[in-house]
Protein backbone atom coordinates (compact mmCIF):
# COMPACT_ATOMS: atom_id res chain seq x y z
CA UNK A 1 0.00 0.00 0.00
CA UNK A 2 1.42 3.43 -1.09
CA UNK A 3 2.01 5.57 1.84
CA UNK A 4 0.12 8.29 0.10
CA UNK A 5 -2.58 6.32 0.23
CA UNK A 6 -2.31 5.34 3.74
CA UNK A 7 -1.75 9.09 4.70
CA UNK A 8 -4.74 9.98 2.50
CA UNK A 9 -7.02 7.32 4.55
CA UNK A 10 -5.32 8.51 7.79
CA UNK A 11 -6.41 12.07 7.38
CA UNK A 12 -9.86 10.82 6.68
CA UNK A 13 -9.80 9.23 9.99
CA UNK A 14 -8.70 12.45 11.90
CA UNK A 15 -11.21 14.27 9.79
CA UNK A 16 -14.43 12.16 10.78
CA UNK A 17 -13.08 11.42 14.28
CA UNK A 18 -12.96 15.42 14.67
CA UNK A 19 -16.80 15.57 13.12
CA UNK A 20 -19.49 16.32 15.51
CA UNK A 21 -22.13 13.58 15.26
CA UNK A 22 -24.82 12.44 17.67
CA UNK A 23 -26.61 9.11 17.83
CA UNK A 24 -29.52 8.61 14.73
CA UNK A 25 -29.96 5.97 12.31
CA UNK A 26 -27.32 4.61 9.95
CA UNK A 27 -28.22 5.88 7.13
CA UNK A 28 -28.12 9.66 7.87
CA UNK A 29 -24.96 9.03 9.93
CA UNK A 30 -23.45 7.84 6.55
CA UNK A 31 -24.60 10.43 5.10
CA UNK A 32 -22.85 12.83 7.68
CA UNK A 33 -19.45 11.55 6.90
CA UNK A 34 -19.91 11.12 3.02
CA UNK A 35 -20.05 14.98 2.92
CA UNK A 36 -17.24 15.01 6.07
CA UNK A 37 -14.85 13.01 3.23
CA UNK A 38 -16.15 15.29 0.32
CA UNK A 39 -14.89 17.85 2.18
CA UNK A 40 -11.88 16.83 3.16
CA UNK A 41 -10.77 16.09 -0.21
CA UNK A 42 -9.07 13.09 0.75
CA UNK A 43 -11.27 9.96 -0.43
CA UNK A 44 -13.42 9.33 -3.56
CA UNK A 45 -17.30 9.84 -2.60
CA UNK A 46 -19.58 8.72 -5.48
CA UNK A 47 -22.96 8.75 -5.14
CA UNK A 48 -25.29 6.54 -7.37
CA UNK A 49 -27.99 8.02 -7.67
CA UNK A 50 -26.55 11.07 -9.24
CA UNK A 51 -25.12 10.85 -12.96
CA UNK A 52 -22.72 13.00 -13.11
CA UNK A 53 -20.82 11.23 -10.51
CA UNK A 54 -21.84 7.49 -11.60
CA UNK A 55 -18.14 5.68 -12.15
CA UNK A 56 -18.98 4.89 -16.05
CA UNK A 57 -15.80 3.35 -17.42
CA UNK A 58 -12.91 5.50 -15.18
CA UNK A 59 -11.03 3.98 -12.59
CA UNK A 60 -12.22 5.07 -9.41
CA UNK A 61 -9.22 5.55 -7.70
CA UNK A 62 -7.07 6.75 -10.09
CA UNK A 63 -7.17 10.52 -11.52
CA UNK A 64 -4.28 12.43 -13.09
CA UNK A 65 -1.74 9.45 -12.26
CA UNK A 66 -2.57 10.09 -8.16
CA UNK A 67 -1.95 7.16 -5.92
CA UNK A 68 -5.44 5.01 -4.75
CA UNK A 69 -7.86 7.05 -2.17
CA UNK A 70 -10.26 5.64 -0.14
CA UNK A 71 -13.85 4.83 -1.97
CA UNK A 72 -16.68 5.47 -0.58
CA UNK A 73 -19.79 4.07 -2.58
CA UNK A 74 -23.48 4.96 -1.69
CA UNK A 75 -25.48 3.18 -3.86
CA UNK A 76 -29.10 1.05 -4.63
CA UNK A 77 -29.06 -2.41 -5.20
CA UNK A 78 -31.64 -5.01 -5.26
CA UNK A 79 -30.18 -7.84 -6.40
CA UNK A 80 -27.64 -9.92 -6.92
CA UNK A 81 -26.62 -9.19 -10.47
CA UNK A 82 -26.67 -5.29 -9.48
CA UNK A 83 -24.15 -5.60 -6.82
CA UNK A 84 -21.91 -8.14 -8.26
CA UNK A 85 -21.47 -5.16 -10.87
CA UNK A 86 -20.68 -2.29 -8.86
CA UNK A 87 -18.44 -4.25 -7.20
CA UNK A 88 -16.62 -5.42 -10.47
CA UNK A 89 -16.91 -1.73 -11.47
CA UNK A 90 -14.79 -0.41 -7.91
CA UNK A 91 -12.59 -3.59 -8.76
CA UNK A 92 -13.65 -5.17 -5.37
CA UNK A 93 -12.14 -2.35 -3.04
CA UNK A 94 -13.69 0.22 -0.92
CA UNK A 95 -16.53 1.06 1.28
CA UNK A 96 -20.19 -0.22 -0.16
CA UNK A 97 -23.01 1.29 1.29
CA UNK A 98 -26.35 0.78 0.24
CA UNK A 99 -29.50 1.99 1.07
CA UNK A 100 -32.18 -0.20 -1.12
CA UNK A 101 -34.13 -1.12 2.24
CA UNK A 102 -35.23 2.41 2.41
CA UNK A 103 -37.45 2.14 -0.66
CA UNK A 104 -41.00 0.64 -1.80
CA UNK A 105 -40.63 -3.12 -2.71
CA UNK A 106 -42.23 -6.05 -2.80
CA UNK A 107 -39.03 -7.89 -0.98
CA UNK A 108 -38.26 -8.27 2.15
CA UNK A 109 -35.87 -5.23 3.39
CA UNK A 110 -36.14 -4.51 -0.81
CA UNK A 111 -33.65 -6.84 -2.16
CA UNK A 112 -33.83 -10.22 -3.58
CA UNK A 113 -33.09 -13.64 -1.32
CA UNK A 114 -29.74 -14.00 -3.69
CA UNK A 115 -28.31 -10.24 -2.48
CA UNK A 116 -27.68 -11.30 1.08
CA UNK A 117 -26.17 -14.77 0.06
CA UNK A 118 -23.96 -13.42 -2.33
CA UNK A 119 -22.59 -11.32 0.49
CA UNK A 120 -22.59 -13.77 2.78
CA UNK A 121 -20.07 -16.07 0.40
CA UNK A 122 -18.11 -13.61 -1.66
CA UNK A 123 -14.34 -14.17 -0.36
CA UNK A 124 -13.04 -10.25 -0.70
CA UNK A 125 -16.63 -8.88 1.02
CA UNK A 126 -16.70 -8.11 4.82
CA UNK A 127 -20.75 -7.54 5.35
CA UNK A 128 -22.46 -5.52 7.63
CA UNK A 129 -25.96 -4.90 8.99
CA UNK A 130 -25.65 -2.04 11.77
CA UNK A 131 -29.04 -1.59 13.66
CA UNK A 132 -27.14 1.35 14.72
CA UNK A 133 -25.63 5.01 13.70
CA UNK A 134 -22.73 4.21 16.14
CA UNK A 135 -22.44 0.94 14.83
CA UNK A 136 -22.37 2.59 11.45
CA UNK A 137 -19.80 4.90 12.27
CA UNK A 138 -17.50 2.28 13.94
CA UNK A 139 -17.70 -0.26 10.60
CA UNK A 140 -16.64 2.72 8.13
CA UNK A 141 -14.15 4.02 10.23
CA UNK A 142 -12.39 0.55 10.53
CA UNK A 143 -12.85 0.21 7.03
CA UNK A 144 -10.99 3.10 6.49
CA UNK A 145 -8.29 1.53 8.87
CA UNK A 146 -8.38 -2.00 7.65
CA UNK A 147 -8.29 -1.44 3.65
CA UNK A 148 -6.17 1.46 2.65
CA UNK A 149 -4.02 2.59 6.34
CA UNK A 150 -3.33 -1.65 6.72
CA UNK A 151 -3.73 -2.11 2.94
CA UNK A 152 -5.55 -5.47 3.61
CA UNK A 153 -7.77 -6.37 0.16
CA UNK A 154 -11.39 -6.56 -0.77
CA UNK A 155 -14.34 -4.13 -0.14
CA UNK A 156 -16.93 -3.43 3.37
CA UNK A 157 -20.31 -3.70 3.17
CA UNK A 158 -23.18 -1.37 4.67
CA UNK A 159 -26.97 -2.34 4.08
CA UNK A 160 -28.48 1.03 6.03
CA UNK A 161 -31.40 1.79 7.41
CA UNK A 162 -33.40 5.13 8.52
CA UNK A 163 -34.52 4.68 11.82
CA UNK A 164 -33.13 6.42 14.55
CA UNK A 165 -31.07 4.59 17.65
CA UNK A 166 -29.95 6.29 20.61
CA UNK A 167 -26.86 2.99 20.93
CA UNK A 168 -24.10 4.44 22.12
CA UNK A 169 -20.63 2.41 21.98
CA UNK A 170 -17.94 1.97 24.27
CA UNK A 171 -14.21 1.20 23.15
CA UNK A 172 -14.77 -2.53 23.57
CA UNK A 173 -18.36 -2.52 22.10
CA UNK A 174 -17.11 -0.52 18.92
CA UNK A 175 -13.92 -3.94 19.08
CA UNK A 176 -16.82 -6.23 19.69
CA UNK A 177 -19.08 -4.93 16.74
CA UNK A 178 -16.55 -4.96 14.20
CA UNK A 179 -16.11 -8.75 14.82
CA UNK A 180 -19.38 -9.43 14.33
CA UNK A 181 -21.47 -9.11 17.85
CA UNK A 182 -21.66 -7.29 21.23
CA UNK A 183 -24.07 -7.63 24.36
CA UNK A 184 -26.53 -4.85 25.18
CA UNK A 185 -28.02 -6.44 28.11
CA UNK A 186 -25.02 -7.88 30.28
CA UNK A 187 -27.26 -10.18 32.44
CA UNK A 188 -27.67 -13.92 32.25
CA UNK A 189 -30.69 -14.76 30.93
CA UNK A 190 -33.05 -17.90 30.40
CA UNK A 191 -32.78 -17.03 26.74
CA UNK A 192 -30.87 -15.27 25.10
CA UNK A 193 -32.10 -13.10 21.85
CA UNK A 194 -29.91 -12.15 18.98
CA UNK A 195 -30.37 -9.56 16.49
CA UNK A 196 -29.14 -7.67 13.35
CA UNK A 197 -29.85 -4.28 11.92
CA UNK A 198 -33.20 -3.01 11.89
CA UNK A 199 -34.29 -6.58 13.49
CA UNK A 200 -32.66 -5.68 16.61
CA UNK A 201 -35.94 -3.25 17.41
CA UNK A 202 -38.61 -6.35 17.26
CA UNK A 203 -35.67 -8.58 19.08
CA UNK A 204 -35.36 -5.94 22.08
CA UNK A 205 -39.48 -5.85 22.23
CA UNK A 206 -39.74 -9.37 22.25
CA UNK A 207 -37.04 -9.43 25.53
CA UNK A 208 -39.77 -6.70 27.23
CA UNK A 209 -42.38 -9.05 26.54
CA UNK A 210 -40.52 -12.39 27.58
CA UNK A 211 -40.24 -10.57 31.27
CA UNK A 212 -43.34 -8.68 31.58
CA UNK A 213 -46.12 -11.62 29.88
CA UNK A 214 -43.80 -14.84 30.95
CA UNK A 215 -41.23 -13.27 33.76
CA UNK A 216 -38.15 -14.68 31.37
CA UNK A 217 -35.39 -12.95 31.40
CA UNK A 218 -33.33 -12.31 28.36
CA UNK A 219 -30.11 -11.73 27.38
CA UNK A 220 -29.89 -9.28 24.38
CA UNK A 221 -27.09 -8.81 21.81
CA UNK A 222 -26.67 -6.79 18.89
CA UNK A 223 -24.96 -8.66 15.61
CA UNK A 224 -23.90 -6.11 12.95
CA UNK A 225 -22.29 -9.12 11.16
CA UNK A 226 -23.61 -13.38 11.13
CA UNK A 227 -21.36 -13.76 8.21
CA UNK A 228 -17.96 -12.28 9.99
CA UNK A 229 -19.08 -14.35 13.12
CA UNK A 230 -19.51 -17.42 11.23
CA UNK A 231 -16.26 -17.13 9.04
CA UNK A 232 -14.47 -17.03 11.98
CA UNK A 233 -16.18 -19.85 14.03
CA UNK A 234 -14.99 -21.84 10.36
CA UNK A 235 -11.71 -20.91 10.00
CA UNK A 236 -10.91 -21.85 14.00
CA UNK A 237 -12.63 -24.90 13.86
CA UNK A 238 -10.47 -25.70 10.47
CA UNK A 239 -7.78 -25.05 12.63
CA UNK A 240 -8.26 -27.17 15.15
CA UNK A 241 -9.21 -29.99 12.58
CA UNK A 242 -5.60 -29.49 11.33
CA UNK A 243 -4.06 -29.27 14.57
CA UNK A 244 -5.15 -32.07 16.63
CA UNK A 245 -2.62 -32.22 19.23
CA UNK A 246 -2.45 -28.04 19.37
CA UNK A 247 -4.00 -25.65 22.04
CA UNK A 248 -7.51 -25.33 20.30
CA UNK A 249 -7.69 -21.65 19.09
CA UNK A 250 -11.05 -19.94 19.87
CA UNK A 251 -13.56 -17.29 18.26
CA UNK A 252 -15.44 -14.38 18.96
CA UNK A 253 -19.27 -15.87 18.76
CA UNK A 254 -18.02 -18.74 21.08
CA UNK A 255 -16.60 -16.66 23.38
CA UNK A 256 -19.69 -14.31 23.59
CA UNK A 257 -22.07 -17.46 23.96
CA UNK A 258 -19.97 -20.52 25.51
CA UNK A 259 -20.54 -20.85 29.32
CA UNK A 260 -24.25 -20.94 29.01
CA UNK A 261 -26.79 -23.60 28.28
CA UNK A 262 -29.42 -21.18 27.45
CA UNK A 263 -31.18 -21.26 23.97
CA UNK A 264 -30.14 -18.95 21.62
CA UNK A 265 -32.80 -17.20 19.02
CA UNK A 266 -31.11 -15.39 15.98
CA UNK A 267 -33.11 -12.96 14.21
CA UNK A 268 -31.89 -11.27 10.88
CA UNK A 269 -34.22 -9.23 8.81
CA UNK A 270 -32.76 -11.08 5.77
CA UNK A 271 -34.04 -14.47 4.75
CA UNK A 272 -32.95 -17.29 7.37
CA UNK A 273 -30.14 -18.93 5.70
CA UNK A 274 -28.01 -15.89 6.77
CA UNK A 275 -28.03 -17.07 10.43
CA UNK A 276 -28.42 -20.78 9.69
CA UNK A 277 -24.24 -20.05 9.35
CA UNK A 278 -24.12 -20.05 12.82
CA UNK A 279 -25.88 -23.18 14.00
CA UNK A 280 -22.86 -25.31 13.88
CA UNK A 281 -20.90 -23.22 15.64
CA UNK A 282 -23.20 -22.59 18.49
CA UNK A 283 -23.54 -25.37 21.44
CA UNK A 284 -26.72 -24.53 23.08
CA UNK A 285 -29.75 -24.96 21.41
CA UNK A 286 -30.15 -22.34 18.60
CA UNK A 287 -32.94 -21.14 16.74
CA UNK A 288 -33.00 -19.29 13.59
CA UNK A 289 -35.28 -16.44 12.05
CA UNK A 290 -35.79 -14.64 9.17
CA UNK A 291 -37.89 -13.22 6.45
CA UNK A 292 -39.62 -16.16 5.22
CA UNK A 293 -39.06 -18.43 8.63
CA UNK A 294 -42.84 -17.45 10.11
CA UNK A 295 -44.12 -15.11 8.37
CA UNK A 296 -42.82 -13.14 4.86
CA UNK A 297 -41.07 -10.56 6.52
CA UNK A 298 -38.83 -10.44 9.42
CA UNK A 299 -40.16 -12.22 12.49
CA UNK A 300 -42.37 -10.05 14.98
CA UNK A 301 -41.79 -9.99 18.53
CA UNK A 302 -44.43 -12.37 19.34
CA UNK A 303 -43.26 -14.72 16.91
CA UNK A 304 -40.01 -14.49 18.45
CA UNK A 305 -41.05 -14.57 22.04
CA UNK A 306 -43.38 -17.92 20.62
CA UNK A 307 -40.24 -19.06 19.41
CA UNK A 308 -37.76 -18.60 22.55
CA UNK A 309 -40.79 -20.28 24.87
CA UNK A 310 -40.30 -23.46 22.41
CA UNK A 311 -37.15 -23.45 22.75
CA UNK A 312 -37.32 -23.39 26.85
CA UNK A 313 -39.91 -26.23 26.29
CA UNK A 314 -38.11 -28.64 24.51
CA UNK A 315 -34.84 -27.28 26.76
CA UNK A 316 -37.23 -28.84 29.53
CA UNK A 317 -37.64 -25.38 31.45
CA UNK A 318 -41.28 -24.98 31.13
CA UNK A 319 -44.66 -26.68 30.14
CA UNK A 320 -45.41 -26.92 26.72
CA UNK A 321 -49.35 -25.32 27.26
CA UNK A 322 -47.14 -21.77 27.59
CA UNK A 323 -46.38 -22.01 23.67
CA UNK A 324 -50.62 -22.30 23.20
CA UNK A 325 -51.31 -19.61 25.63
CA UNK A 326 -48.76 -17.17 23.93
CA UNK A 327 -49.97 -18.62 20.23
CA UNK A 328 -53.45 -17.39 22.06
CA UNK A 329 -52.39 -14.05 23.54
CA UNK A 330 -50.81 -12.55 20.55
CA UNK A 331 -53.69 -13.86 18.15
CA UNK A 332 -50.94 -16.38 16.06
CA UNK A 333 -53.31 -19.08 15.57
Amino acid sequence: MPASTAHAAQRCIDALSTAAHSSSSPLYTVMTMANTLELSRQAWVIRGQSRSRRVGGWPVWFARNTAEKPMFYLHSAASSAQLCALSDETAQRGILCNDIENQPSAWPRGTQPSLPLWLATHPRCTPYDPASGAEARAIVLAGLRTLYVEGKPGFYYLALHDQDSAVTLDAQDRDDALKGMYPIQRRQGQVRLLGAGRALVEVAEAAQLLEQDWNITAQLWSCPSYTRLAREAAAAERWNRLHPTAPRHSCHLRECLGGSSAPVIAVTGYPQAIVDQLAAHVEARFVALGAGSVQATAPSRYWIVVCALRALVDEGCMDANQVEKAMDRYALN
